[in-house]
């Protein structure tokens, strides 16, 4: 995949790359104008391996001059001393070239950033303030939180694939939450696409929606599912908020020596601030399962006798990448049907769409109360 996200410094018109090809030096194929008379320039020093996140800052002739790699650049904004360029050909720009989330050499962080910096183009909003893992029955939420200034495609940002799930949406909106009084308005990124680990599309792809959410500015993330419950008072509809988890799918987002402390995991602060618009919310631990098979009741019964409340096949992962990358966390599922065993009906996925759908209005207008006062 290439991504082209001009930022322009001055006045003029900007430079379309319509190719972009990585090996270990950048290749970039200009249009065709009376100016660049169709030449093309090849830029060594832009980092070894495809997938460099790099910064151009300015052209020649036609010909990408300077390649080099963001984060040595960045912090000085100077161009090379080599290139002189005439004025109206002047530009900064940030290319995404062939980066590749599933390759073990690429950093995720970097994936990361690219998506963010691309979700900022896209939406002209530099910095997000809080972000919205949707779950099912939970995508109401976004309607209700304030404006939609900008809707993109999740696969048309880097990292991210279409959702496989029915109930889980197919777009990265920012809402623009309105300030009360003299505040600012802040704003929420709602990432409506979710990768679930049963997918087999690795732990990365499934932890990449809260690290772009930290590279987007995001303090605080809400993470959101819905999910079977072992309490029988927790009747399909009932909205609970996460106070820890169970992951029991054998992974983890960290890599390498990366050593995590997770003991407040899901904040007691933002729980707090929930039950302020909510004084009924209940709260328990939550079980992730790898599925996508749904619990058998024997599984069901271990969750119980290990402390568990709710049993799904999300969150828990997100969460662990979301307090790496330094997110506060406020988590809620929504309980779609009594866990295997509890009741004596069988399980079905149209069954948890239809709770979802049902209680979509009344959950929605809770989260945004809730968004609002984070």
């Amino acid at each position: 995949m290439t991504t082209w996200l001009p930022r322009r410094v001055e006045d003029g018109p900007r430079f379309d790359v319509p190719g972009l090809v990585a090996f270990g030096t950048f290749v970039v194929l200009p249009e065709p104008s009376a100016d660049a008379a169709g030449t093309a320039g090849a830029v060594s020093g832009a980092g070894d391996a495809a997938g460099a996140v790099v910064e151009v800052v300015g052209v020649a002739s036609g010909v990408v001059d300077v390649m080099r790699p963001l984060w040595r650049l960045a912090a000085t904004g100077r161009s090379h001393p080599r290139s002189p360029r005439p004025r109206s050909w002047r530009y900064r720009s940030l290319v995404t070239a062939t980066i590749d989330i599933d390759d073990p050499a690429t950093d995720p962080f970097a994936v990361a950033e690219a998506a963010a910096r691309q979700i900022a183009d896209a939406t002209g909003i530099a910095r997000h303030d809080v972000a919205l893992v949707l779950g099912s029955g939970w995508g109401g939420a976004a309607d209700l939180l304030g404006e939609t200034v900008a809707e993109v495609p999740a696969a048309d940002v880097v990292g991210f694939s279409a959702p496989a799930v029915a109930g889980h949406g197919a777009s990265i909106r920012s809402v623009r939450i309105e300030a009360d009084g003299d505040g600012e308005d802040r704003y929420a990124l709602v990432l409506g696409s979710r990768t679930h680990f049963y997918e087999d599309k690795g732990v990365r792809r499934v932890a990449h929606g809260v690290r772009t959410a930290a590279a987007a500015g995001a303090r605080t993330v809400v993470l959101t599912n819905g999910c079977g419950g072992l309490v029988p008072e927790w009747a399909p509809g009932t909205p609970v908020l996460i106070n820890d988890h169970i992951n029991l799918t054998a992974a983890s987002p960290l890599e390498g020596a990366t050593f995590v402390d997770l003991t407040d995991l899901y904040s007691a602060r933002l729980r707090d601030l929930a039950r302020e618009v909510d004084a009924s919310l209940a709260e328990g631990v939550y079980v992730q399962f790898r599925g996508p098979h749904y619990e058998t009741p024997a599984e069901v019964r271990m969750a119980g006798v290990l402390g568990g409340h709710l049993v799904g096949m999300s969150t828990s992962l997100e969460a662990i990448a979301a307090r790496q990358a330094g997110l506060e966390i406020l988590g809620i599922s929504l309980v779609t049907n009594a866990a295997a065993g509890i009741s004596p009906d069988p399980l079905s996925h149209e069954e948890v769409i239809e709770a979802g759908r049902l209680a979509g209005p009344r959950i929605s207008a809770l989260l945004a109360a809730i968004v609002r006062k984070l």
